[in-house]
């Protein structure tokens, strides 16, 4: 899940065409610079990123969106330049998708874990505050680590580096050890 507040011109007109023709878009970290566009600086992204679909859009205001995203297949980006009002664009060549690979018994607990998180939201009412979405796919290895990389408070050269592991079994034990 990603919740943005977009306000700045380059994203109004990307998220809107994005939003009307139900297109995703691409995020990817940033190694150096910012977020807001600042005069002069040429930000650099990481060469991992994701596709992000819009699954809630509010316009609060004329230049003013919240967006509520979901992320999606993962990708590697190429020949990264400026691009029309100043959204950065390139190629991407998309990894592949986790296999589906059952959570074996000796990480059982990181699955009951989070389950137990899911199911008192759920209990509670508050399941639309936790930031995944369902399916919750807590039998399988990639999908669980993913979850756990994207919430753990690590820096976010750990996250990339988790979460382009392509073997989600060793991406749950990787993240199976931070926890512990």
């Amino acid at each position: 899940m990603l919740p943005l507040q977009i306000f700045e011109v380059r994203y109004l007109h990307l998220i809107k065409q994005c939003h009307q023709q139900q297109l995703p878009f691409g995020v990817a970290w940033l190694q150096e610079g910012s977020e807001v566009k600042v005069p002069g600086q040429v930000p650099l992204l990481h060469p991992i990123g994701c596709l992000a679909h819009i699954r809630e859009f509010e316009q609060v205001q004329p230049n003013f969106f919240r967006v509520v995203c979901q992320g999606g297949l993962r990708f590697n980006l190429h020949d990264v330049q400026p691009g029309p009002l100043g959204v950065w664009q390139g190629s991407v060549s998309y990894l592949p998708q986790d296999p589906e690979q059952e959570v074996p018994v000796s990480l059982q607990a990181q699955a009951d874990r989070l389950g137990k998180v899911i199911a008192t939201a759920q209990q509670k009412g508050l399941i639309d505050r936790l930031p995944i979405f369902p399916p919750y796919h807590l039998d399988q290895c990639g999908w669980l680590a993913n979850r756990y990389a994207e919430a753990l408070p690590i820096s976010a050269e750990l996250k990339l580096q988790l979460l382009t592991e392509p073997d989600p079994l060793k991406r749950l034990e990787a993240v199976s050890q931070l926890i512990e």
